[in-house]
């Protein structure tokens, strides 16, 4: 069975909101100064990432999720489960929700609704988010909203590096300016805009909204979940969980030197390089790893380890 990891080319996406982090610090190339989104790890339609690497180079993970679900563990479902990216929010994103799995399937006719999570890689001083609002009723958020009362409404919380946000599906928020944020989520491209300030996209003509939508799908009232971090320290590494949730886990694994072998417990893995240099070593296979790279460590590996300095975020469904 082939135990080669996938490198993937990632899918970069122009937004209204977006800058030049991504080129300026991880070195991507850019399709021009209002690039939001680096689409890491993705097998989703609007920006499905090509494979850099070994027998698969040249195709898309959708492609390889479709052709060898043997790499995935014989993993459920038609649709890769989770899709991961970097956002440089050069100005503020709208204020919006994610429908759930039942409502994305019945009203949007996709597999997935989206829950995602945030850690925040850097960000300017005094940077915030939008995260949850303060209605305590579905009626009372649907005045407010009727009402414009945004200012009283809408939560504002301060941010710094090193953050980390768990933003269900039905969470009101937003990321604002400032941000350079690493997010995991569900493979949806499923979102509503609740509040978007105004502002003229690029026909010139305000955003489309989607009251109706945001309403039902709001959670009301607010609720902040409840996170508890789980920490390990193995030989000259830190393994942090951020989040283990009932569709995916998210963890921070720091690396400096070596880490001893890691054994599988994970259907398959994905791993993003926020920072550093090093390796990853699948039995004495060595795989050189630099800041920005993104991929899919295969079902079919039992252990690996690491060498370097490496400041990681590592997923997999459950």
């Amino acid at each position: 069975m082939d135990k080669t990891p996938l490198f993937l080319q990632p899918a970069l996406h122009e937004k209204i909101w977006g800058g030049t982090k991504l080129r300026d610090v991880f070195g991507y190339d850019i399709p021009s100064e209002t690039t939001g989104e680096c689409w890491g790890i993705s097998a989703h339609p609007n920006g499905p990432a090509v494979i850099k690497n070994g027998p698969l180079a040249g195709r898309t993970l959708a492609e390889a999720w479709k052709d060898h679900r043997e790499l995935f563990d014989q993993y459920k479902g038609d649709a890769f489960p989770l899709l991961t990216k970097i956002l440089d929010a050069r100005t503020d994103l709208s204020v919006q929700v994610h429908p759930d799995d039942a409502y994305a399937q019945q009203h949007e006719h996709v597999p997935f609704g989206k829950t995602e999570c945030w850690y925040v890689i850097d960000c300017d001083e005094g940077s915030e988010i939008v995260y949850g609002h303060t209605a305590p009723t579905k009626e009372a958020f649907r005045q407010a909203v009727e009402e414009k009362k945004w200012d009283t409404l809408l939560r504002r919380v301060k941010v710094k590096p090193g953050d980390f946000f768990y933003v269900p599906s039905g969470t009101i928020h937003a990321i604002c300016g400032g941000c350079l944020i690493l997010e995991t989520q569900q493979s949806s491209d499923t979102t509503y805009r609740v509040y978007d300030y105004d502002r003229p996209g690029k026909d010139g003509k305000p955003r489309e909204l989607h009251i109706r939508q945001s309403i039902d799908c709001a959670n009301c009232p607010h609720v902040d979940p409840q996170l508890t971090y789980h920490v390990r320290q193995k030989a000259q590494a830190k393994f942090t969980e951020l989040l283990r949730e009932k569709l995916f886990t998210v963890s921070h694994w720091d690396i400096r030197g070596q880490s001893g072998p890691i054994k599988k417990n994970w259907p398959f893995l994905l791993i993003s390089v926020l920072d550093g240099n090093g390796e990853l070593i699948i039995d004495e296979t060595k795989y050189t790893l630099t800041k920005g790279d993104h991929l899919v460590v295969p079902s079919t590996v039992e252990a690996i380890s690491f060498a370097g300095k490496l400041d990681l975020i590592v997923s997999n469904p459950v």
